[in-house]
């Protein structure tokens, strides 16, 4: 179980989730973030404080909420559905307290052509 929060603070989160593999995806979206994903089921998660400070992004085929604080501009996680449309929240792996991302195990994403 981690906790996690954007820049500010002021949106923060706890979520349950394994980083065995995180996902580098090379969109143009989450390549210029330098996002690092995880995925977890929505029961997973829990968001603790903030979610008036959230805003939303959409782009391309409109299916990820990609949220953002709009205080820091920071996007902590995303909501989304997998392929079965169950809900599931992605996680940036960055705003977890206390994980180092430099030995964290990346799985390359081709969102590029999608």
């Amino acid at each position: 179980k981690y906790t996690g929060h954007c820049h500010c603070k002021a949106v923060k989160f706890e979520v349950e989730a394994d980083l065995a593999n995180v996902i580098e995806c090379n969109c143009s979206h989450c390549a210029i973030k330098s996002l690092l994903l995880t995925f977890v089921p929505e029961n997973q998660f829990t968001l603790l404080s903030g979610g008036e400070n959230l805003t939303e992004y959409c782009f391309n085929k409109k299916v990820i909420e990609h949220l953002f604080c709009k205080i820091c501009g920071v996007q902590p996680f995303g909501r989304g559905q997998d392929e079965k449309r169950n809900k599931t929240v992605a996680i940036n792996v960055r705003c977890l307290d206390g994980v180092e991302t430099e030995g964290l195990n990346r799985t390359q994403y081709n969102g590029k052509d999608i």
